[in-house]
């Protein structure tokens, strides 16, 4: 009897945590898709923040969840609700990225999005009348 030869089949399922050289590509691929320098130097400042709070919490998945946990974070502080915003901007352009480049779930990516929050005391869009 012939012996049925087994090879390994690599699989390709997107990550749910993202460590540290993964954030780091999928930094570069923010910056580098933004052309005004001044738009880098504040999205480089953003995420490297994120990268920062999010390397010295306990590892979960990034996802709604690490989001929602930031922008609490980033209100503990009392920084201005436009800040927490572009901040959480930056987070979410970073798990974009992420997930264009492989390195994260699209699923997770998108579920970043229910992390965003108004900024308080900005009014609604008026109703069409």
């Amino acid at each position: 009897m012939k012996a049925k030869s087994r090879r390994k089949v690599k699989r390709t399922h997107a990550k749910t945590i993202l460590r540290l050289p993964d954030l780091d590509i999928a930094k570069a691929a923010v910056i580098n898709s933004l052309s005004c320098p001044d738009a880098q130097r504040g999205y480089r400042h953003a995420i490297d923040e994120f990268v920062e709070w999010y390397c010295s919490e306990p590892r979960l998945s990034f996802s709604k969840t690490v989001v929602v946990r930031y922008r609490m974070h980033l209100e503990s502080r009392h920084l201005a609700p436009g800040t927490i915003n572009l901040r959480l901007g930056a987070v979410r352009r970073l798990a974009y990225e992420a997930a264009d480049c492989g390195l994260l779930s699209t699923d997770l990516a998108g579920d970043t999005r229910a992390g965003k929050r108004t900024m308080a005391g900005a009014k609604s869009p008026a109703a069409p009348r």
